[in-house]
């Protein structure tokens, strides 16, 4: 009988059917990826806003209040990570508009959808709410940083506030006052514990979507590029890879509980591809296409290794 829990231990079979039909579309139909691109961000509020419903916000409190999680999500992503990425793009060096995209969007730990792959991957979705405005904030602070130590004073004049605060309010501000509007009501009324449960459905159908929107949209950039860009994949082959065991390393100096090391896993691992690539696209000329094709190709790369992280974290890297 299909349910909902058929459909979630059955999810990454679901995901690889879209990441494929996702890369074919955009690949024979590339008029139609193009289409796709507006969508991706509506996509990933919707899928947001179906998971914010499943969380009681009344427990909040408490994940903010959790000091040693805390440090140790600031250690990782503002210490370890960025040492990571110097060592990567040192073993690995650039042309400059190659390594404007590999910094851009390897410095920023994502605001977003981590909070949806931390909950596939059995992890403290909660903590990772509750922090997302730290993370915010910091980002914003250190990228310039980076950037100015990494590359040079010039490059760190190209961070924008904007496309970071628009994500913020569009991306987690808004689906989180509806998904409170819906709580509150299912409270009240019987229509809303109905529309409460059927959002229960969605994250899985909906992460599905943004795979596709995803892949389906930036799929032919890749391959228009794919000579410059080819150089870059073992860095984020090798980021994806190091960072859990980094994760993992601070989660047991910090004594952090199962739930939350596997969301600290998760917030190192995932980045801000989304929100940077605008940002990307500012630059003059042919650099930002540059830029931006590398930090479409770390976000395929990053959602295939988010799909092995949600099976490996919980069951072998981060085990009750």
């Amino acid at each position: 009988m299909f349910s909902r829990e058929s459909l979630e231990k059955n999810q990454i079979g679901v995901y690889a059917v879209a990441l494929i039909v996702g890369g074919i579309v955009g690949l024979v139909t590339p008029r139609i990826g193009g289409f796709m691109e507006p969508l991706v961000s509506f996509a990933i509020a919707v899928l947001l806003f179906s998971m914010f419903c499943q969380i009681p916000f009344l427990k909040l409190r408490k994940a903010v209040s959790n000091g040693r999680f805390i440090g140790a999500l600031l250690i990782v992503n503002f210490i370890l990570i960025p040492l990571l990425v110097f060592l990567l793009i040192k073993i690995f060096p650039q042309p400059s508009p190659v390594l404007i995209g590999v910094c851009l969007v390897l410095l920023t730990p994502c605001i977003d959808y981590v909070i949806v792959f931390t909950q596939l991957g059995k992890g403290n979705e909660k903590l990772i709410l509750a922090t997302t405005p730290l993370l915010f904030v910091v980002q914003m602070i250190m990228l310039p940083i980076y950037l100015w130590l990494f590359i040079g004073a010039e490059t760190s004049q190209i961070v924008r506030i904007g496309p970071f605060i628009e994500a913020f309010v569009y991306l987690i501000i808004v689906p989180l006052l509806l998904a409170l509007a819906v709580q509150l009501l299912a409270k009240k009324r019987a229509y809303g514990i109905k529309t409460l449960d059927l959002t229960a459905w969605l994250p899985v159908p909906l992460m599905a979507l943004v795979l596709l929107l995803v892949i389906g949209s930036q799929i032919d950039r890749i391959v228009k590029d794919f000579n410059i860009i080819i150089a870059v994949i073992p860095i984020f082959a090798l980021f994806h890879i190091i960072s859990p065991v980094i994760s993992r390393t601070i989660s047991f100096v910090f004594r952090l509980e199962p739930s939350d090391g596997r969301a600290l896993i998760f917030s190192a691992g995932t980045r801000n591809s989304l929100v940077v690539l605008p940002l990307a696209l500012t630059l003059p000329g042919e650099m930002a296409t540059i830029a931006a094709s590398v930090i479409v190709t770390q976000t395929v790369i990053e959602l295939i290794a988010e799909l092995i992280y949600i099976k490996l974290v919980p069951n072998f890297i981060y085990r009750d």
